[in-house]
């Protein structure tokens, strides 16, 4: 699936995108039932198993920021957290024994679709090794103006930044405390169908869409099958088993020496990362409804 290239330069930069990788027949069946998501939104006055709420919805005008493990509530979307291309691309990367992990619908409506402040993944979840990725489906085509995720190449090989306030974890970092050059920062455009891979440890962020166009993207989270969470995991063993795609499951961790700063004390505010980030007093992006005035 992946070339040699492609391999490289995720190991040199931590991300890589990969144009067309899913159908168009399927991306527009995935769009079809984020229609329906946010319609029966309607419904929904408060943010619950299924659905992360922006703070200007109400039942009269739907705005959902994000859809909870969609592939729990919809066929498709599960159907994709198996799509061979994704699972071999994973393989080419890591080996033969891969882990789906859970899955998100990042929404970011057109012209109120939230930002995400700087933060590594690995911040929420570390593990004994670090060969973990985040798969990025596009639903919609994504450029510059509607809020791409924006990478910081190389800082997957840095360090784990401080994603606490006043010592209590918040699920951002100050940019300009931690150093980093943000003017190295590449947005993550491309096609609908397109695919990104980012590393567990890249920093990464993204802009409110003030744009007329809708940004969906589908965040499918994987890990190598000998990866084992730091935290624990949540449900029974053998649910954990079962969500290996590719290979065969190991009850021997690998460890690696990499860094980790564990998410405690826990935010105030648990749920999704748009609600752990409202504790952070440093942000960097504007807020959406402020930039429009």
């Amino acid at each position: 699936m992946l070339s040699k290239s492609q391999i490289e330069a995720y190991n040199r930069d931590g991300f890589i995108i990969v144009p067309g990788v899913v159908s168009g027949d399927e991306i527009a069946r995935l769009r079809k039932i984020a229609d329906r998501f946010t319609e029966n939104a309607r419904r929904v006055s408060a943010h619950d198993a299924i659905y992360d709420l922006e703070d200007s919805h109400t039942p009269e005008s739907p705005r959902v920021r994000r859809i909870k493990t969609p592939h729990l509530h919809d066929g498709e979307y599960a159907c994709l957290v198996r799509h061979p291309q994704i699972v071999e691309a994973l393989t080419d990367l890591w080996g033969p024994n891969v882990r789906f992990d859970s899955s998100k619908l990042n929404m970011k409506s057109a012209g109120f679709g939230a930002p995400v402040e700087w933060h590594q993944d690995w911040a929420f979840y570390p593990h004994t090794n670090d060969d973990l990725a985040a798969v990025g489906v596009m639903l919609d085509d994504c450029d510059r103006e509607n809020g791409p995720m924006l990478m910081i190449p190389g800082s997957h090989k840095g360090p784990i930044f401080d994603h606490h306030e006043d010592g209590q974890f918040c699920g951002a970092f100050d940019p300009r405390a931690s150093g980093v050059d943000l003017t190295s920062a590449v947005p993550l455009t491309g096609s609908a169908g397109t695919i990104t891979i980012h590393h567990v440890r890249l920093a990464h962020g993204s802009a409110p869409n003030l744009s007329g166009r809708d940004r969906r993207l589908l965040l499918l989270m994987y890990r190598a099958a000998d990866a084992w969470p730091i935290m624990g995991f949540q449900g029974s063993y053998r649910d954990y088993d079962a969500m290996i795609v590719a290979g065969t499951p190991s009850v021997a961790p690998r460890l690696a020496p990499v860094p980790v700063r564990l998410p405690l004390p826990p935010a105030d505010s648990q749920g999704s990362i748009y609600e752990m980030q409202k504790s952070a007093q440093r942000r960097f992006f504007s807020q959406p409804e402020r930039a429009a005035q």
